[in-house]
């Protein structure tokens, strides 16, 4: 019973992840018109939720003095919902942007413990309970994108589209506070003593977390202005979102599922990876031919890399407190590069004309991946994290 009460809870966190961002892309245009946002000025909604993503589980080390994972969960809990009720109200591109700040802020402080708690809550079937937190964390994004337009329409406002998740991270608010297991780490996300700055191996999961990802944020950033580009409706924009999601959620529950007695993650990251080359190049060369298969096929491949290169980092480590530290670390330098590459590809666009160019260079990043991939051999786990960058290591690892 207290491990189907976990389940649950860590879904219904997760589900409070992603909305912020994806709804964003099929309101684009009416928000545009509204509040006289630029591509880059838009590509800041994004970016800056993710780029706090990143930063303050970087803080983590400062933060775990004075903050408890039960209050952390529900600060972060809260200032979603508080982002999400303000949108219901807001009208100008500044208060939108401010909005997208409070929201990631909100999302970092959950996002940064859930690695931490997932191991701790599940230790002897890690890969399918991360395979589930990240199916649910994809599936809230796929909702918001799915719906948002439809309610946004129906009561006439965009502004509803982005506000009405608020009601979901209530809901997360309320079950933390009656669900959560009454034994906790003591520090914010279960961080042990030290930092990783100074070693390799982290700042290599780090990089590579955030560029085997950053497909995720410019699909949800600009995928519905490609669509539009294209003859689309900011409906069908959407759809694409969520079809992309469904496949995403297929891939973070299945492919784990598939190789789960493997313990090389290498080979399920090498099939995702190609697979999202394929929809990525599909994008590139035959864009009107077959967009949703490419869709799905990026969906599928970036639903995969998620689960796989999370659980890829927590395994390096044995104890539950270690591997929360350093999936913090991975996370925060991790989701800074995911949140530079949506404007980047912006930029692109604008300079350019059009989205090929945004294609081309995340095509190049899942060609890196590919050969970078190779480096996570299992039996090297220990040493590689081991190992001394500049002098210095995390004072947790024995």
């Amino acid at each position: 019973m207290r491990g189907a009460l976990d389940l649950l809870l860590v879904v219904l966190l997760a589900l409070n992840l992603r909305p912020i961002l994806t709804s964003i892309g099929p309101l684009l245009e009416p928000m545009r018109q509204s509040t006289g946002l630029g591509y880059q000025q838009a590509a800041l909604l994004t970016a800056l939720p993710v780029l706090c993503m990143g930063l303050v589980p970087l803080l983590q080390p400062w933060l775990r003095r004075w903050l408890s994972e039960h209050a952390g969960m529900l600060a972060g809990l809260s200032a979603i919902a508080l982002a999400c009720l303000w949108r219901l109200q807001l009208g100008t591109a500044g208060a939108l942007i401010a909005s997208a700040v409070l929201a990631g802020l909100g999302v970092a402080v959950v996002q940064g413990m859930m690695p931490g708690l997932v191991n701790r809550w599940f230790p002897g079937r890690l890969a399918a309970a991360m395979g589930l937190y990240s199916a649910a964390l994809m599936s809230g994004g796929g909702l918001a994108a799915l719906l948002g337009p439809s309610i946004s329409a129906y009561f006439g406002r965009w502004q509803v589209g982005l506000g009405l998740w608020a009601v979901p991270a209530v809901l997360a608010l309320c079950a933390w506070l009656v669900l959560r297991p009454r034994k906790e780490a003591t520090v914010l996300g279960g961080a042990a003593r030290g930092h990783w700055f100074g070693n390799r191996r982290a700042w290599l999961l780090a990089l590579y977390f955030g560029l085997i990802n950053g497909g995720y944020t410019s699909m949800v950033a600009w995928l519905p202005a490609y669509h539009l580009e294209h003859g689309g409706t900011a409906q069908g924009g959407g759809e694409l979102v969520g079809l992309m999601t469904v496949f995403q959620v297929a891939g973070a529950l299945g492919l784990p599922l598939l190789l789960r007695r493997l313990t090389d993650r290498r080979p399920g990251l090498w099939l995702a990876l190609l697979v999202q080359l394929g929809g990525f190049s599909g994008l590139l060369l035959a864009p009107g031919s077959a967009m949703g298969l490419w869709v799905a096929m990026i969906g599928l491949g970036l639903g995969a890399c998620f689960s796989l290169s999370l659980t890829l980092t927590i395994e390096h480590l044995r104890t539950p407190a270690e591997a929360g530290s350093l999936a913090a670390f991975v996370q925060g330098v991790g989701f800074i590069v995911t949140g530079i590459v949506p404007y980047i590809t912006g930029w692109l666009r604008d300079v350019s004309g059009d989205f090929q160019a945004s294609w081309a260079l995340l095509t190049c990043t899942v060609l890196a991946m590919l050969v970078v991939t190779a480096c996570f051999a299992p039996n090297g786990y220990r040493q590689a994290i081991e190992r001394k960058g500049q002098g210095v290591t995390p004072a947790a690892v024995n």
